[in-house]
């Protein structure tokens, strides 16, 4: 929609250097379609632009010469941008949740606003139960879990490479990170537990939190994939490492797709080695939707083994948004929150089709999770949390309305 947006206003420039358009018909265009959104009047819809197009071209005359550009074109395009810009479907997705009612915390969105006395009370009476009685032993839990996980891994890396090794690195893991979770009060429940993931496999996920790895190994035991990090997660990493067979890249190595692509299938071939946990989103969506699903782990070749978390945000806003807090600050908001709460439903394993792409395979995978977590289903790639459209998008719509016209221009020439 972001395209549609930035067309209005060129589109519009363009107005002004026609002869037989001045300032005023484009302002009366621009107070129209405000109007019209504001009071409800446009209403969107999902219809193509092709359809759209010829339903505002029914009742206009046909201009006798230049294509079959008509000024009713403008109408569509300058709805598209006014409900891009004030409820669009991207940007929408990376911040908070709103709540249908106040959950006595702090507004996902809003900060907190006087009501009544009695709200008031209730309200201060919850951040001392959450500050200080709940955030200090979920604090203490989690700085408990997190040691033993250092030091039980450790100790388990010391071990030779027998059966009972890898028996004691799971039940380390599963039973630091189930200490975790009671760290952040969490209550889950998992669905349909027969279609678990397996090892050799690839296990792919909708992207909410970092805590979605604590919710998804507390039900099992998976391989990490990410950046080797300095500071206290290097220290977590290199000692998970020496217990269980991760995948840790260096910051150089991240960039070259083929050493990627060939450590993955190295570690998916041994099929005695744990299921890779990847989120392929690559960025924290909201909870509402999931966004298009990079096509990197689905080119392995490998069985896939979807997942749906949903969190129900009553107890407590799950979202992660990097580019306003920092990690820090927002475990520190989880665990000043009433509960963490959310469902897993592990779906069946899905393989790539004969004639199948990885683009089309990961889109298939991407909307089985999307049905059965209630998320809306997005084609928009979670990047655009930071980045510019692609010009390509941009040129993609362009060409597509320079096509109507010169096709229709192309009709009416040969009758």
């Amino acid at each position: 929609m972001w395209i549609q947006a930035e067309a209005v206003f060129k589109l519009f420039s363009d107005l002004f250097a026609l002869q037989s358009f001045n300032c005023i018909t484009v302002c009366v265009c621009v107070s129209v379609c405000v109007f019209a959104c504001v009071s409800g009047l446009i209403q969107r819809e999902n219809g193509s632009m092709e359809k759209e197009l010829e339903e505002l071209r029914r009742s206009r005359p046909k201009p006798p010469v230049g294509g079959d550009f008509t000024l009713s074109d403008c109408f569509y395009f300058t709805r598209q941008g006014i409900e891009s810009i004030v409820d669009d479907e991207v940007t929408q997705r990376f911040t908070s949740e709103e709540l249908v009612s106040w959950n006595l915390l702090t507004r996902t969105n809003n900060d907190f606003q006087y009501i009544s006395l009695k709200l008031t009370l209730v309200y201060g009476l919850g951040i001392i139960v959450r500050y200080c009685i709940l955030a200090p032993l979920r604090i203490t839990l989690t700085i408990i879990g997190v040691s033993w996980l250092v030091i039980g891994t450790s100790a388990v890396g010391l071990l030779p490479n027998w059966r009972i090794k890898f028996w004691l690195s799971e039940l380390v893991h599963v039973m630091c990170y189930r200490i975790c979770a009671r760290g952040l009060s969490a209550t889950i429940r998992y669905h349909n537990r027969e279609n678990k993931p397996k090892k050799g496999g690839i296990c792919v996920a909708n992207h909410t939190s970092p805590i979605d790895i604590v919710i998804l190994c507390t039900d099992g035991c998976y391989a990490m994939v990410g950046q080797v990090h300095g500071g206290l997660m290097g220290i977590i990493q290199r000692a998970m490492v020496r217990s269980c067979p991760h995948v840790w890249f260096e910051r150089s190595e991240m960039k070259d797709r083929h050493l990627v692509t060939k450590r993955l299938k190295d570690h998916v071939n041994d099929k005695k080695k744990l299921p890779i946990l990847i989120f392929p989103e690559g960025t924290c969506i909201n909870n509402t939707s999931v966004m298009m699903f990079k096509k990197g782990s689905f080119e392995i070749g490998t069985t896939i083994y979807p997942v749906a978390i949903k969190y129900d945000p009553k107890f407590g806003d799950a979202f992660w948004n990097s580019s306003k807090h920092s990690m820090v600050s927002y475990l520190l908001r989880m665990m000043t929150s009433w509960a963490l709460v959310c469902n897993v439903w592990y779906l069946p394993a899905m393989h790539q089709q004969e004639g199948e792409d990885a683009v089309q395979f990961a889109n298939r995978v991407k909307s089985a999770i999307a049905h059965q977590g209630g998320l809306v289903d997005l084609q928009w790639d979670g990047g655009l949390k930071r980045a510019k459209v692609k010009e390509t998008f941009k040129e993609q719509q362009q060409k597509k309305y320079s096509n109507m016209v010169v096709r229709d221009d192309s009709s009416s020439n040969s009758d």
